[in-house]
């Protein structure tokens, strides 16, 4: 056995990530964006230049798309995500110092109301940085047959 095959390899799915080499690719325009621009612009002009970039890498990306939110059975509003990719990722896109807390609550309230369960958080800050969220669809179905409220009264 050569030195080469007795080398061990690094598996670059070892925790099975959902939509993996999607969200790879995604990051991979996001820091292409960021070379390019840098930091300093709104979130407006980010997320402008990464729907030119996402579909210039072939990737099928929708801006501003408007994504019900639901409660108990009813349409209650909604919001409109920055980019969704391939139907499969939201990206929600920052200009801010640093990712916070209320950034990633955001989005995942955004994967909480739809079908979609893995989210991008970008932020095109003084440092480039991403983080990535998943929201499984069995989690939310738990939300839909919750325990009875204590707020109801007893029939």
């Amino acid at each position: 056995m050569s030195e080469e095959e007795n080398r061990p390899q690094i598996s670059t799915n070892q925790h099975g990530l959902r939509h993996e080499d999607l969200t790879r690719r995604v990051i991979g325009v996001f820091y292409d964006v960021y070379n390019d621009l840098g930091h300093g612009f709104l979130e407006s002009v980010y997320e402008n230049a990464m729907l030119i970039a996402l579909r210039a890498a072939g990737l099928r990306a929708q801006q501003r798309q408007p994504i019900p939110v639901w409660f108990r059975g009813q349409q209650v509003g909604d919001f409109r995500g920055d980019l969704v990719v391939s139907d499969a990722v939201i990206v929600e896109l920052k200009a801010a110092r640093a990712i916070e807390p209320v950034h990633e609550a955001q989005l995942l309230n955004y994967l909480r109301a739809t079908p979609i369960e893995v989210g991008l958080l970008l932020n095109f800050g003084p440092k480039p940085e991403f983080k990535r969220l998943l929201f499984d669809n069995e989690r939310k179905a738990i939300r839909v047959h919750p325990c009875p409220s204590v707020a109801r009264a007893p029939s």
